[in-house]
């Protein structure tokens, strides 16, 4: 299903109300729900329109969180205006230079643009966790169940949903901290942005809770849109450990997360398919099911890889596009 470009029809009496009358409005890439983004230039001023059309969408939880963040010294966009009735928020252009693009042409900057994406994480988990609602296991259940429910019947599998539930809360403990902190959760390549000093810039983050301080890092260092090389998992994962004093058990967490997530996301990516014709997201599943098997690997998920090996045979285990047609 191709994205309409077409800036929403308020936009020009949007801007022109706050100042920016008569500003270009260019597309620009999309993300997996129902907001758009355009690039917004008047003269020297650019900014970014979110496009977060109600009923689908509520622009609030983002112009929340980002004044959160701000306010705690973080680099998320200000916010220029703001018209909830409409879904439309003018921001900042925080530029051009995503982290997975400058990794890309540079591999060589990894290590460093890594290290700085996880420093990040490092201060905002020093901080007072933010007034949000908590990352607990029903909503790591609901989450979870997304495989059970779009994938396997995707694939043509028949599974076994009260076992995977029970398999799940044998493990969920793991999962629940005792210090929580905000966790941004979509916290990848993608949505960093390289700034000046090379200081690391922060995008959608409206669906911020308050969890497990591993699962911002499986966001990162598991990323379903590109290839994370193990090095830098396992060096960045030290580096965490060695500014927070993490333990063992925040290492049995990450694997819990990471599974949970990876789970999440591969139900995620075959609904994206199936129920909204988005069709560049089951291509992306095989390196997620990469990701997940290492951390079905850890014997604190030893519940969860046995109802995996049960019920989901390797060769059910890719692309669900492709693998719905045999």
């Amino acid at each position: 299903m191709a994205q309409d470009l077409t800036p929403p029809a308020a936009a020009p009496d949007f801007l022109q109300t706050h100042g920016w009358g008569g500003a270009s409005i260019e597309p620009i890439a999309g993300d997996a729900s129902f907001r758009r983004y355009f690039k917004v230039q008047a003269g020297e001023h650019c900014g970014i329109l979110m496009d977060a059309p109600p009923p689908h969408e509520d622009a609030t939880p983002f112009v929340y969180v980002a004044r959160w963040l701000l306010e705690r010294g973080f680099a998320a966009p200000a916010i220029y205006a703001v018209d909830l009735t409409r879904g439309l928020v003018l921001m900042e252009h925080l530029g051009d230079d995503r982290l997975r693009e400058a990794v890309d042409a540079d591999p060589s900057r990894a290590p460093g643009l890594y290290a700085g994406a996880v420093d990040v994480l490092t201060t905002l988990h020093r901080k007072s966790h933010g007034p949000f609602a908590a990352y607990d296991k029903a909503v790591l259940h609901r989450e979870v169940d997304l495989l059970t429910e779009w994938y396997c019947p995707a694939v043509g599998l028949e599974v076994d949903h009260a076992a995977y539930h029970a398999a799940w809360s044998a493990v969920f403990d793991l999962a629940i901290p005792a210090r929580p902190v905000t966790v941004l959760r979509d916290y990848h390549s993608e949505n960093l942005m390289i700034l000046s000093n090379e200081r690391v810039g922060l995008l959608d983050f409206q669906d911020a809770l308050v969890g497990h301080p591993a699962y911002d890092l499986v966001s990162l260092l598991q990323d379903a849109r590109r290839d994370v090389e193990p090095e830098i998992e396992r060096t960045m994962l030290a580096r965490y450990r060695d500014a927070t004093g993490a333990n063992a058990a925040f290492d049995d967490a990450y694997h819990v997360l990471g599974a949970q997530r990876n789970a999440k996301i591969i139900g995620i990516f075959a609904r994206l398919w199936k129920r909204d014709g988005k069709l560049r997201y089951p291509a992306l599943c095989p390196r997620v099911w990469r990701y997940l098997e290492r951390d079905l690997a850890n014997p604190a998920l030893l519940p969860v890889a046995a109802w995996f090996d049960a019920n989901i045979p390797g060769d059910r285990r890719g692309d669900p596009l492709l693998l719905s047609a045999r």
